[in-house]
């Protein structure tokens, strides 16, 4: 085997120390695997002195991006963000370099031009690690889904937000209890802003939109919302109720109220009824399910984050990067022959449970359900609990399936209604139509 391949690995954090110990690691495995003695040229980092999860040979830390890439056969960007990524990227392309990237955030914002100019390139772009960790939902929607129409992609793909729900579901613990622990645990970083609101899975969401759809998704089109506002009594309503909560990233293949078939995509806490698979998801795990035309659902399910879980998926694009460069062919590459649009995420249906605080009088009920009517939503359940004073009650409503607009509508209209002193919780309603 004469052949060998430099590879430039950009940035030595939890993962990228992972990333170049399994390469020195499993250095005979790999080359056996992709026909290519893999050979680590330069480790780019801010600071050389950093201390560091694997111990890297000091003579290959270096921080010269550029000379490092211009030598580089293949570039592994791990550096997370859209700069100095963007750049180093750009340049590793413009050079004719395949890159493999896990940063999702990059792709979401600036996926059509690198994919642009990977093609004019002639060069090859992977980025399995930017989704779900371990688990290999880039590989399934791009190449072994190839074949099916995929219809609706729903799942748990943060593990920091599963994490810190799921501690809530079974300590009690309140919001801030759960996120302080996921920090000390090293789930959560010191400002969890990407996790906590929801924007790491809206670029996750957007990703796996644009694979499975065969059209450009942004995560601009994502509707986002995450769980800073989900309390301990969401958590109590909902094991009464027989769900737990789990923030899902949906992206579906749908219609808008005049027909038009269209892409909806969107990010949110959700009431997941206990017997559908996504419920038993915990910790900081991720599991996505697929709904497909002719393979009907499938599940991928694993470890979303951590440094060696993330470093597989890096190490099997590597192989797959490598092997193309010895022996000829390209990763599949940018599929939007569809070119579906984006729709109104007020036209998609969905179901909500709603948590209302009400005085403890006669027609209050009547009042409420002629809000819902008014706004043509149709009421499935209701639950009343009078609250330890007596002069109030906690009423919990399901509706039955209706446009998000209109339930938004209802939501606004129960705040401003003299019947309802507090809409204390609103939450969508998933797997159980």
């Amino acid at each position: 085997m004469e052949k060998t391949l430099n590879v430039t690995v950009l940035g030595a954090g939890t993962v990228g120390s992972q990333v170049v110990r399994l390469i020195t690691e499993k250095h005979d495995e790999l080359a056996a695997r992709s026909g290519a003695r893999i050979r680590i040229n330069a480790v780019v980092v801010r600071d050389v002195n950093a201390p560091r999860d694997f111990a890297i040979d000091p003579a290959l830390l270096t921080t010269d991006a550029e000379a490092a890439i211009d030598e580089a056969d293949l570039v592994i960007e791990l550096i997370g963000g859209i700069e100095p990524a963007f750049t180093f990227v750009k340049r590793a392309l413009s050079r004719g370099a395949t890159v493999i990237t896990g940063n999702k955030a990059l792709l979401a914002q600036h996926g059509p031009e690198l994919y642009e100019l990977t093609a004019a390139n002639d060069t090859d772009l992977y980025y399995e690690a930017a989704v779900a960790g371990a688990v290999p939902i880039v590989y399934g929607l791009r190449e072994s889904l190839a074949g099916d129409t995929v219809n609706r992609v729903i799942g748990i793909v943060n593990g920091t937000t599963n994490f810190i729900l799921d501690q809530m579901h079974t300590t009690g613990a309140s919001y801030a209890e759960a996120l302080a622990e996921a920090q000390r645990l090293g789930f959560a970083e010191a400002d969890p802003s990407a996790d906590v609101d929801g924007l790491d899975a809206a670029a996750k969401c957007a990703l796996m939109a644009s694979l499975a759809f065969h059209s450009r998704v942004s995560m601009s089109d994502v509707a986002v919302e995450g769980i800073t506002a989900i309390t301990a009594k969401d958590m109590d309503e909902a094991a009464r109720s027989g769900h737990a909560i789990k923030l899902l990233a949906i992206a579906e293949r749908r219609t808008d109220d005049s027909g038009v078939e269209g892409i909806g995509v969107r990010v949110h806490p959700t009431l997941v009824p206990l017997t559908h698979p996504l419920a038993t998801v915990s910790g900081a795990f991720n599991a996505v399910v697929l709904e497909c035309e002719s393979a009907g659902r499938l599940m991928f399910y694993g470890q979303g984050a951590g440094g060696a879980p993330t470093a597989s998926a890096v190490l099997g694009d590597l192989v797959a990067g490598a092997s193309h460069k010895v022996r000829g062919g390209h990763a599949p590459r940018e599929s939007r022959y569809a070119e579906l649009p984006i729709l109104d995420a007020g036209t998609a249906q969905t179901r909500y449970q709603m948590r209302l605080r009400v005085e403890d009088r006669a027609g209050v009920l009547s009042e409420v359900a002629g809000i819902f009517a008014r706004h043509g939503v149709s009421i499935l359940s209701v639950a009343q609990k009078e609250t330890e004073d007596g002069q109030k009650a906690n009423i919990v409503l399901s509706t039955h399936t209706a446009r998000e607009a209109d339930l938004e509508a209802v939501a606004d209209a129960l705040n401003k209604s003299n019947a309802v002193l507090a809409v204390e919780s609103t939450l969508r309603v998933e797997g159980d139509r």
